[in-house]
């Protein structure tokens, strides 16, 4: 099948200087021209921090990650991901080490599993509005320790904050069992290998495993009395750039 992406070149971009890639990944019912169009943040942080963004086009409108979210479950979007990387890999100045992926809600899924299942290719992860499925719906087994941050609503009500049975607007049939905020945050200190206890919430309400193995960090920003947020972009690309691939 033929698959599209939008690919923002910042205007500083020469092409004689490797710079990071970041792929955006889009909702669920949304698609790359909302993402694009959306207020994440992002693209205004490409122009000022000089990396090159892409935003990819699920097909439905969507993302297979395994378990669910599209009709076909043919489509394969970890590698329509890996393919999206090798090939501007091959047309621009792209730095290897800084690859990442952030999303938002369904988009979020598609972050988090890019890194369980390819964290080969993606040095960090930021998430939006979304958590880890659970254990038992499909498995999160990176090959290495990798720096995540995610931004969630305390009162969302389609990826409910303390877990259990998300609620997809008009796709009833693609609802299936979350581990919560706080559990994705704490199944992912688990996978990095962090110790000790998280700091405590600072005024933007983020908490951080700040010791982890690979020298990688574990936090979980909460917006009181957020639904489904976008988050911080400019928190997030702080984060992400403290992470290269070891």
């Amino acid at each position: 099948m033929t698959r599209t992406y939008t690919v923002h070149v910042p205007d500083t971009f020469s092409g004689d200087v490797p710079v990071p890639l970041v792929l955006d990944f889009h909702a669920m019912g949304a698609g790359a021209l909302q993402a694009e169009q959306a207020s994440s943040g992002y693209q205004a942080l490409s122009d000022q921090e000089g990396f090159i963004l892409v935003w990819p086009q699920g097909m439905e409108d969507s993302w297979n990650i395994g378990p669910c979210c599209t009709t076909s479950s043919t489509i394969d979007d970890f590698g329509f991901a890996r393919a999206i990387v090798r090939r501007l890999s091959t047309q621009a100045c792209i730095d290897p080490t800084r690859v990442y992926a952030v999303g938002f809600s369904m988009g979020g899924a598609m972050a988090y599993y890019l890194a369980c299942k390819q964290a080969e290719i993606f040095a960090a992860i930021a998430v939006s509005s979304m958590d880890l499925f659970a254990d038992a719906t499909v498995a999160c087994e990176p090959s290495r320790p990798v720096a995540e941050i995610s931004f969630r609503g305390n009162a969302d009500t389609v990826v409910p904050y303390d877990g259990g049975t998300s609620s997809p607007p008009g796709h009833p049939e693609f609802a299936n069992e979350l581990l919560g905020a706080v559990g994705t945050f704490e199944k992912w200190a688990s996978l990095d290998g962090c110790t000790g206890t998280p700091t405590a919430e600072d005024a933007d309400g983020c908490s951080t495993y700040a010791i982890c193995q690979g020298d990688t960090e574990v936090t979980l920003c909460t917006i009181e009395g957020g639904g489904q947020v976008f988050g911080d972009a400019s928190t997030a690309w702080e984060m992400l750039t403290r992470h290269p691939m070891p």
